[in-house]
């Protein structure tokens, strides 16, 4: 399997450029999950870079929240998994099922 053209970092950059916000800016409408506060510019500069990624599922809601893009896709460029789907997969048989249907989906 190919990783995808686009990177997170990358789709970070493209829509917070579209949006016309500065890096800063959207450092501090970014939350930290423990909630003391944002996070750093130079945190977010990592990660646009691809020098590091979003620790938990929270920040890439942040992001997909701050930035008006669709979380479902930020947490595919972050290979990740939303909890609230790992904690509906219980059953290997659907969730192999459900996985063999979403490649299908994407090759139409």
């Amino acid at each position: 399997m190919t990783a995808p053209t686009t990177t997170l970092g990358q789709a970070i950059i493209g829509a917070r450029k579209k949006k016309g916000i500065s890096q800063k800016d959207l450092a501090a409408a970014v939350q930290k999950e423990d909630g003391s506060g944002s996070i750093s510019p130079q945190y977010l500069n990592d990660i646009e870079h691809d020098r590091r990624s979003p620790t938990s599922d929270h920040l890439i809601r942040e992001f997909a929240r701050a930035l008006g893009e669709d979380e479902d896709y930020l947490f595919v460029l972050a290979g990740k998994i939303p909890e609230d789907l790992r904690l509906a997969a219980t059953d290997p048989a659907n969730t192999a099922k459900a996985f063999r249907a979403f490649r299908r989906s994407l090759s139409k």
